[in-house]
């Protein structure tokens, strides 16, 4: 049995038709090729899956397929914008936060979703955010980092604006 689910991705709509046990995880890897969202555990507890449905960080080895249904699924392929990257990973390359690599997609995922949630200022208050993203090598200061740096462009962005 198959059904087929209807859903925007990085901005263009696709018809999916799949077994409705199927992950969003293994339709973006396996039927559109977009293979920058990575398996990583499989069972949610490592994030390298992350990707956003509606603006919010989900993980898509948890998530059905059938469950996007029409909404909007973004994933590291859609991040930049016509061959510039987006700040999150500008800055991840700036302060050299990845070393295997394999994390990055999830960990950038992650750090762009949170740059809309609430969150305190500290780099405790990054970590804590950022928890559900595990990184084997262990270059979590230099993420940290990475993420603060947006934030700070973001919160000087901000004040010139006002003042």
């Amino acid at each position: 049995m198959t059904i087929e689910i209807q859903l925007t991705i990085n901005g263009a709509a696709h018809t999916i038709a799949a077994d409705p046990r199927t992950t969003l995880l293994d339709a973006l890897r396996e039927r559109l090729r977009l293979t920058g969202t990575k398996k990583g555990c499989d069972v949610g507890q490592c994030g390298a899956c992350t990707v956003h449905v509606n603006g919010r960080r989900v993980l898509s080895c948890l998530t059905l397929l059938a469950s996007v249904r029409e909404q909007e699924v973004r994933t590291i392929e859609g991040l930049g914008k016509n061959g510039t990257l987006h700040p999150m990973q500008q800055a991840f390359i700036e302060c050299d936060g990845f070393q295997c690599g394999y994390c990055t997609p999830g960990q950038i995922m992650s750090a762009v979703a949170l740059l809309d949630e609430p969150c305190g200022p500290s780099d405790d208050d990054v970590r804590e955010l950022m928890s559900g993203n595990v990184c084997r090598c262990g270059a979590y200061p230099n993420i940290v980092d990475a993420i603060q740096q947006v934030r700070g462009a973001a919160v000087d962005a901000n004040s010139n604006r006002a003042g």
